[in-house]
């Protein structure tokens, strides 16, 4: 009896867990950044990255993930995916002084973006 009653429990707040993350994972904002860098400002380009994502994800609650790779062939191929809580963590996100800086100072070493939003194929997942 009590066993029952205790997996009863467990049913209904794996509900309310699982349903109120769906719900969350539903608001996110997921985007693919793909840009083509200056090969003579790469390094320079690299550097300005690091910081902006590095400060980025330490400091802003709504930034849930910023990646960046780069092309084994063509290492000036550069592509982020960019995870936000919503909309509005990524409005908020633009507005902030290391963001501007990031685009202040990489402007003239981003000669191609292409930003594409997308939608998970396996929402939820999280990366290790």
């Amino acid at each position: 009896m009590v066993t029952k009653f205790f997996i009863s429990v467990i049913a209904i707040l794996t509900f309310f867990c699982c349903d109120k993350a769906t719900a969350q994972q539903k608001k996110q904002m997921v985007r693919l950044a793909k840009l083509q860098i200056d090969p003579k400002q790469l390094e320079s380009y690299k550097t300005a990255l690091k910081e902006e994502i590095e400060t980025s994800v330490r400091v802003e609650p709504g930034v849930l993930t910023l990646y960046a790779v780069s092309e084994k062939e063509k290492p000036t191929h550069i592509t982020i995916l960019e995870i936000y809580a919503d909309t509005a963590a990524y409005k908020a996100h633009i507005q902030t002084p290391h963001f501007l800086k990031y685009k202040t100072t990489t402007k003239d070493m981003v000669q191609a973006l292409e930003l594409v939003d997308t939608v998970p194929l396996v929402p939820g997942m999280k990366i290790k």
